[in-house]
């Protein structure tokens, strides 16, 4: 039986989510006009003022916020509300320049947990599962966010935060964790940990795991649910938006559903800005419109996704987002091909291999090359060095096939690539672009 946390809102028809969206954006424009400078000029300078936004159908209208903005504005400059109403601040862990700080009223946190309860109790969580929070805790939002919506739903909740692997299985068993949330690398780490210790599915206590904060392939959602014997469901989230719980999958793990009364998809076209119709691929893009100390408005996200809104057997009548296939800026361009990471992950696991690789990218005599090193499961690890070329020639014809380019395999040892206890660092490149 399907369970919701908002069962009013989560089963809204079509007619009433849109309603709730038009009302909230002519709201949150008026908002943002009214308190944010940095918007008002943005909106200025193409003539805009909000008497122009009567509803979504005016959405495109607005012009795109990206990360180069919420760089140039740091730290305040897209602040919506006074400092002495604002409680608390989130932050990514960018790798370039200034780090995105996100700024939160109370009502910003209650809403947004609200979002985490809702992906928690899709994944059958109720009042009487002992919720395991192994993201991050800090200034990265998987913690606190995940860590929110447990209490919500009133589950038992452990705050493990990441890392200190001994730990985690100790908890996992000692208190009969049911629902585990972290990175799907740090899950299928400790499902290969626990298989090590020799436990097997049934004797692990675990029922479903809520897995975000990086890409992560089919293939590696079914080799984590026959490990750890569990349901793995999907979570999305930005910091940018508030964190996880913009999108969270469903018993029919086909998509994440949007908290669209809080947040407005759109898939458009990464070269031209253009707002494509649902079902194609593009970039996608969100608007905040609940969120007051830190709103934004046509966010892009640099993730190729795509729509639907067919109906869905869980009941639920919010749009779904597709697996983000990559990122239009996290994309690699090797040779003049366009390479995702996800692809790379796909024939790794397509051929037997767990999900630990890494993918290497320089520029040698101004020719990009591409090597992918890849780790033996302890079940095929062997010194006999024919077998080791047969399997490397392999997955360097699969690659060809599946990229349409060569790259360089190289086997490498069981546990010998480094494990992130965070987001796993999959691509290393090392050409001065």
């Amino acid at each position: 039986m399907e369970r919701y946390y908002q069962p009013e809102i989560e089963t809204a028809s079509r007619e009433q989510i849109k309603a709730w969206q038009d009302e909230r954006l002519v709201k949150q424009v008026k908002h943002i006009w009214d308190n944010v400078p940095y918007y008002r000029k943005k909106m200025e300078a193409i003539g805009l003022t909000p008497d122009d936004i009567k509803g979504t159908e005016d959405l495109h209208k607005l012009p795109f916020v990206t990360k180069a903005d919420l760089r140039e504005a740091y730290p305040y400059g897209l602040l919506a509300k006074p400092l002495s109403e604002c409680v608390r601040i989130q932050s990514t862990s960018g790798t370039t320049g200034k780090r995105v700080v996100a700024f939160y009223t109370q009502h910003d946190i209650d809403l947004w947990e609200d979002c985490c309860a809702r992906a928690i109790m899709a994944a059958g969580g109720t009042k009487e599962d002992v919720c395991q929070v192994s993201y991050g805790y800090g200034l990265f939002t998987g913690g606190p966010g995940l860590n929110g919506g447990s209490h919500k739903v009133g589950c038992l909740t452990i705050p493990t935060s990441s890392g200190n692997t001994e730990r985690q299985i100790m908890f996992i068993q000692d208190l009969s964790a049911t629902i585990l949330c972290c990175t799907p690398s740090y899950a299928a780490y400790l499902g290969e940990s626990m298989k090590e210790m020799g436990l097997t599915p049934d004797q692990i206590p675990l029922k479903a795991g809520i897995f975000g904060a990086e890409a992560w392939s089919e293939e590696m959602r079914q080799d984590i649910q026959n490990t750890l014997g569990i349901k793995a469901y999907d979570i999305y989230g930005l910091t940018e938006l508030s964190g996880p719980g913009v999108s969270f999958e469903c018993s029919e793990q086909t998509g994440m559903h949007i908290n669209e009364d809080h947040f407005i998809a759109e898939i458009i076209d990464p070269e031209t800005g253009e707002v494509l119709p649902e079902g194609s691929k593009g970039e996608l893009v969100f608007t905040s419109i609940t969120k007051e100390a830190f709103p934004l408005l046509r966010y892009r996200t640099r993730d190729i996704c795509m729509l639907s809104s067919k109906p869905c057997s869980c009941g639920r009548t919010h749009i779904k987002m597709c697996k983000p296939m990559g990122r239009s800026d996290d994309m690699l361009i090797i040779r003049g091909v366009n390479v995702f990471p996800s692809q790379i992950e796909t024939v790794l696991l397509n051929n037997g291999y767990a999900a630990n690789y890494q993918i290497i990218v320089d520029r040698v005599k101004s020719t990009d090359t591409l090597e992918v090193q890849v780790e033996m499961t302890p079940e095929m690890f062997t010194d006999n060095l024919g077998e080791i070329d047969h399997r490397q020639k392999v997955l360097v014809n699969d690659l060809r096939s599946m990229l349409g380019l060569s790259a360089k395999v190289t086997l490498v040892a069981p546990k010998s690539i480094v494990r992130s206890e965070g987001k796993a660092v999959r691509v290393i490149d090392k050409r001065k672009i």
